[in-house]
């Protein structure tokens, strides 16, 4: 397979890319310079619809066609929306840089030599925000180099490309180089459906799902119910592609999309640019939607063809009608939007889903006693951070200096790649935003993970920050729980962070010049994609050795950073008796609540380190507070983790009660690891997140719901729980639970769950990984 190939001339030059393309007659597209076997055929994407659209007899949806020609078996399988488990072969594997931590020590584990799929690692999740985007990365690289050295090392080692910090966010870089219509991508960040900009099927997992993927096993996924929001009319004015995602989140809420892929179709997506497709597929993980994404047209070919992939765009022409949905294909719902008469939004705070017209928020946030003022605006992030973006929000930024004004709110701005900062520093829009107020930051995730050392308001202070990202938890971007985080489009954004109000409605409200003179914001406009050529930057791509025997991964035993991962214990046989309940969880319990991110990232490579902070954000239903529960064995109260590692030492397994959507949010592991850690075993709640139920079966641990979510109010939380009937544990059979009261009664509930034979098989091993080893 050639190293070199006419699309990576220009300006993506084969010394950055951990990706080439191979075009034969057969239309083979190959994504790796390493690893032929793992080429996507396009011809074979074809055959493999036409053998399932066969058997199914009617007309595919266009994530049926992608997720269906990836099938390890088309002829064979098993297929029923929302019922069955589909075994498929992805094309790739994606990891940022604090989840493929966990990741590689998993592979390691594992004893296999080199990854069998093109692999990459991004450094983006590590860079803390704090005075600006050259210094904090050298703070960066500095802080964090035994994590960077042990990423480097092990992706040299085991064939994973290695994308430096400094180089963009994950889903920024896989848009530029690694997404193209009709290729399946599974990344470990929940926001990885960005890619379904490009036409691309790409879907957020845990650390252990990509661990099969890089091993050559055929990866699960519970066969996807399929949702059509139909778009009609055009965007126009302030309205921009984020307000269609803001308005569908308002619309399903965060949990429904669960179990299905978002797919928008009708004559209003030609209206929306690929980046803009990308920021509505990137927020549709706030939905909980397994992925989302748009059907190929002359907005993707456009953006293929200036990202130096014009061959592959003349594939995608050539393969046209496997990258579109079938006529008359038919969804499980559908949504319709009419682009014309959809108004700005923003959304929040403390979900994603609580949406405003941007023209009613202020009285909204009167009403409520949020704070009107707005401290920060904070534009970028993997969600926003496109060419389009920056310029839609520089001719704002230019409309206020002409006026003799700068923001009245502080003003970050995060580039989503080195190839937009270089860009929009060339085209004149970063020193337009600096200009205005602006600070610009690393390529990098920055605030909107935590990743921010926020020194404007002390913790506690009530306040009001806007941003263009995708998620505002509680205390998510500054670990402050009284910070009102709203999310919306860059354009609201920086016209908020001008005026400094919520109240500003900017369809409508005046500004005063410096002149004393009142006038009005133009609608924002900007160029989808540069006139010029896109500047690539500095390479920050690490490609890996064809031979790495020589290569060596260290993993110091006294490290605070990085641990090597002992195997968890196999079931023992028996059923679970008397485990005390942990933590009975009141309201909305995310990732975020059960592994915080923010200063607890440095430690995602350490479990026992991380497991610290397991649980500290959720709400006890007993007492109303935080990291603060019962210890059952001596009375007195403690902190979560510190309870759990006691019930541990003690020989006692345990139990936690949760809410709906339990595990809402990022795709982070370690929100299953550390409960097995500390010695969990089951996780009972009304309802759980797609990723996080995935995660807790990858680490040997029962995720069980309620068959009747009344049941939830008959726990209590000094209760004892047995699981009963594990020696028969099946698909499709309940579990029972016994709950004993400290009274001396007890309740029997019936705990539905939705194991598979081979997700049992991980059960019964202790994880997934274990079962791994047993078969190899």
């Amino acid at each position: 397979e050639s190293m070199a190939c006419s699309w990576l001339t220009g300006l993506y030059r084969a010394r950055r890319l951990h990706v080439s393309a191979a075009f034969n007659a057969k239309a083979k597209v190959a994504m790796s310079r390493f690893e032929p076997s793992s080429s996507i055929n396009y011809e074979e994407l074809h055959e493999k619809i036409n053998i399932v659209r066969k058997r199914l007899n009617r007309p595919l949806t266009l994530s049926e066609k992608i997720v269906y020609g990836h099938l390890d078996d088309p002829a064979g399988q098993e297929i029923a929306r929302g019922r069955t488990y589909l075994r498929l072969r992805p094309d790739r594997v994606a990891m940022q840089d604090a989840t493929a931590q966990m990741a590689m020590l998993q592979f390691i584990s594992s004893g296999l030599p080199r990854v069998a799929v093109p692999t990459t690692i991004h450094c983006d999740h590590l860079i803390e925000a704090q005075i600006g985007g050259v210094e904090d990365l050298k703070r960066a690289k500095e802080v964090n180099q035994e994590v960077y050295n042990f990423l480097a090392t092990a992706g040299a080692k085991y064939g994973v490309g290695f994308w430096k910090p400094g180089s963009g966010i994950i889903h920024q870089i896989i848009l530029e180089n690694y997404a193209y219509p009709g290729v399946m991508l599974i990344g470990t960040d929940s926001h990885t459906p960005n890619g379904g900009g490009l036409g691309s099927v790409c879907i957020g997992v845990g650390g252990a799902d990509a661990v099969d993927v890089m091993a050559g096993i055929p990866w699960e996924l519970k066969c996807p119910n399929v949702i059509g929001v139909k778009l009609t009319g055009r965007l126009s004015g302030w309205t921009s592609p984020k307000d269609v995602i803001l308005k569908v989140a308002g619309i399903l809420t965060v949990k429904g999309g669960t179990g299905a892929i978002v797919e928008y179709h009708g004559p209003g997506v030609d209206s929306v640019s690929c980046t803009g497709m990308a920021t509505i597929c990137n927020m549709g993980a706030e939905i909980g939607a397994t992925t989302s994404i748009f059907p190929y047209n002359h907005r993707m070919k456009t953006y293929l063809n200036k990202t130096g992939r014009a061959d592959i765009a003349a594939l995608a022409d050539e393969y046209k009608e496997d990258l579109v949905p079938d006529p008359g294909c038919e969804y499980d719902q559908v949504i319709e939007i009419n682009l014309s008469e959809l108004k700005p939004h923003i959304n929040g705070p403390f979900t994603p889903d609580l949406a405003h017209p941007v023209s009613e928020i202020g009285a909204v946030a009167e009403k409520n006693g949020w704070p009107l003022e707005v401290k920060v605006g904070l534009i970028g992030s993997c969600t926003n951070s496109s060419y389009e973006d920056m310029g839609r929000a520089a001719s704002l930024a230019k409309q206020a200096l002409d006026r003799g004004l700068k923001c009245k709110a502080a003003f970050t701005v995060t580039p989503g790649s080195e190839q937009i900062r270089a860009t929009i520093e060339r085209d004149g829009f970063s020193q337009i935003l600096r200009d205005v107020g602006g600070v610009v930051l690393a390529n990098a995730c920055g605030p909107c993970i935590g990743q921010w050392d926020r020194k404007d308001v002390k913790k506690g202070e009530k306040n009001t920050i806007v941003t263009s990202y995708n998620r505002n938890f509680t205390s998510r971007n500054d670990a402050n729980p009284a910070t009102h985080a709203f999310v919306t489009s860059p354009e609201i954004v920086t016209a908020l962070a001008i005026a400094g109000t919520l109240k500003f409605n900017p369809e409508t409200d005046y500004l005063v010049g410096a002149n004393g003179e009142r006038f009005k914001l133009e609608p924002p406009n900007g160029d989808e994609l540069p006139a010029r050529e896109f500047d690539p930057g500095q390479d920050t791509y690490q490609h890996p050795p064809a031979d790495s025997t020589s290569v060596r991964v260290d993993v110091s035993p006294t490290s605070t950073r990085l641990q090597l991962l002992e195997p968890f214990d196999k079931w023992n046989g028996k059923d679970l008796e008397d485990l005390p309940v942990l933590i009975k969880v009141k309201g909305k319990c995310t990732t975020d609540h059960i592994s915080a991110a923010g200063p607890w990232l440095k430690f995602r490579g350490h479990l026992d380190n991380i497991s610290n902070n397991l649980l500290i954000g959720a709400v006890n239903v007993d007492n109303n507070a935080v990291n603060k529960i019962k210890n059952q064995l001596t009375g007195e109260y403690g902190g979560v983790p510190d309870v759990a590692r006691h019930y541990k030492a003690s020989g006692l397994s345990w139990v936690v009660v949760g809410d709906d959507n339990y595990g809402e949010g990022s795709s982070r592991e370690h929100a299953a690891l550390e409960p097995r850690h500390l010695g969990g075993r089951v996780i009972i709640v009304k309802s759980f997140a797609r990723i996080h139920e995935t995660n807790l079966k990858k680490q040997g641990m029962l995720p069980l719901t309620f068959a009747d979510p009344a049941d939830y109010d008959r726990i209590r939380p000094d209760d004892k729980i047995s699981i009963t009937g594990l020696a028969n544990f099946s698909p499709g059979k309940p579990l029972k639970g016994v709950v004993k009261h400290g009274d001396g009664s007890q309740d029997i509930i019936t705990l539905n769950h939705t194991f598979n034979d081979n997700q049992i098989e991980w059960f019964h091993a202790g994880s997934a990984l274990n079962r791994m080893k047993e078969l190899q």
